[in-house]
């Protein structure tokens, strides 16, 4: 997952203003209950230590709100039994009502298993859950969406599939996160008919905020994506699902399947992924459709040659600059392995990169799946989407590539704080919904 864990840390002032809003009654105990909060977090070492602070304090990072208060017996009455019954049976008469009367139309599953999160990897269903907890309240920030974490302790495919199937009734939309591959192109694959967008973000929203940057990069140096020679090293989830969309890029208005660009290269842990390898599974071998024409072999290094594009979702200081030399001029690299890239920016401009992005927050050109996620669902949730479609991922895309003002080297792609963003991709996935004609 290329959130980085860095991101999910808020202000000191926003923590503090938090936690004072829990207790208003303790207005005059603030400076003695909050001030050694502050005196702790302006002399922790460092963003663990803080962070781990911070979720100690606050026992769990959302909660959940009333949106009306219960005052009186009237309220109660109307709120609960016995008024309630009412719109329990025009549901139970039109099961689309749950749309109209219920928080399904506004709320989003954030399902894990704990299986692949962050850099962590296998840490199980408890130990994901700080995490899981930081994706709802990017999903509530950025989207005003109601996101709850649902962490469950199986890594069982089939147990994984049923569950959410049983859920679903509760939710417009269920995110998957932090589930390792090749069992989450499954899980997400088989429940794409469940009526409700099914999206696993580690996947998609990777691959969106990748194909925006590569869009502006584009524009910066008057190249054309169909010319563009890609090289993606990292053949899990996210290499998987940017290979596809890559595919995707231009093709997808003619309905088109031939890859959209010169060439797609996957490579993974032992090298160019081509047809002659016996090693594949099910998944890098269906890849081969539409990657590799030429059937090429060898190294990471062997594909970089005369590649434009090389984008890491891999292992950190994979290159150096002289591999950097091989590629094309003007080479743009999205070197996004957390929290310490394939290359460092300075290496890979060393190198003769014109362009380069990374995962962290802290250097230029931040790819991030903030700016996919929050609009997407958002515009899923309000174009009542059954799934979340290739159209749609790619009208995201383009719609976060138009998100940028001023467009330079080191800003192909918008802040992650950048409010509109999610806006802007809502807007453009309602309207690839209508094209499509997918509404209820």
């Amino acid at each position: 997952m290329p959130l980085a864990f860095l991101e999910l840390i808020i202000s000191k002032s926003t923590i503090l203003n938090t936690l004072h809003a829990e207790s208003p009654s303790r207005k005059l105990n603030f400076v003695y209950t909050f001030a050694p909060l502050r005196q702790d977090l302006d002399i922790a070492m460092d963003y663990f230590e803080q962070s781990l602070f911070l979720h100690e304090k606050l026992r769990g990072k959302i909660r959940i709100q009333a949106k009306m208060d219960i005052q009186s017996k009237e309220d109660l009455a109307l709120l609960y039994s016995p008024g309630v019954a009412e719109p329990c049976l025009r549901i139970a008469e039109n099961p689309q009502d749950v749309w109209k009367y219920t928080i399904k139309r506004n709320t989003v599953a954030v399902v894990s298993d704990g299986s692949a999160v962050l850099g962590l990897g296998n840490i199980g269903a408890a130990a994901s859950i700080p995490v899981m907890e930081g994706k709802a309240m990017l999903f509530k920030k950025f989207a005003g969406i109601d996101a709850f974490p649902i962490c469950l302790d199986t890594q069982d495919t089939e147990k994984l599939i049923e569950t959410i199937k049983f859920i679903s009734p509760v939710f417009g939309g269920i995110n998957l996160e932090d589930i390792s591959a090749p069992r989450c192109f499954e899980v997400e694959d088989r429940l794409q008919d469940l009526g409700i967008p099914v999206f696993h973000d580690d996947q998609h929203g990777t691959a969106v905020v990748v194909l925006a940057g590569i869009i502006n990069s584009c524009k910066l140096l008057n190249k054309e994506i169909k010319d563009l020679k890609i090289v993606i090293n990292g053949a899990g989830a996210a290499g998987i699902a940017i290979a596809k969309l890559l595919r995707s890029a231009t093709a997808a208005a003619a309905n088109d399947p031939a890859l959209s660009v010169k060439e797609v290269i996957l490579c993974d842990t032992k090298g160019i992924v081509h047809k002659d390898r016996d090693d594949l599974n099910d998944t890098k071998r269906g890849i081969l459709s539409w990657t590799n024409p030429n059937n090429a072999k060898g190294t990471v290094r062997d594909a970089l040659k005369n590649a434009d594009v090389f984008i890491g979702v891999s292992q950190a200081d994979l290159l150096k600059a002289e591999d950097i030399r091989t590629m094309n001029k003007d080479a743009i690299i999205f070197a996004l392995a957390n929290p310490v890239p394939e290359i460092m920016p300075e290496e890979a401009l060393k190198g003769g990169a014109a362009i380069v992005g990374t995962g962290r927050s802290d250097l230029p050109n931040q790819i991030n799946n903030v700016l996919a996620f929050p609009g997407i669902f958002r515009g899923a949730l309000d174009g009542r989407a059954k799934r979340i479609t290739t159209a749609m991922k790619l009208a995201a895309a383009y719609a976060i590539a138009n998100s940028v003002y001023n467009m330079a080297l080191d800003k192909v792609v918008p802040s992650t704080l950048n409010l509109r963003v999610a806006h802007e991709v809502a807007l453009a996935v309602q309207d690839a919904i209508l094209d499509e004609d997918r509404i209820f």
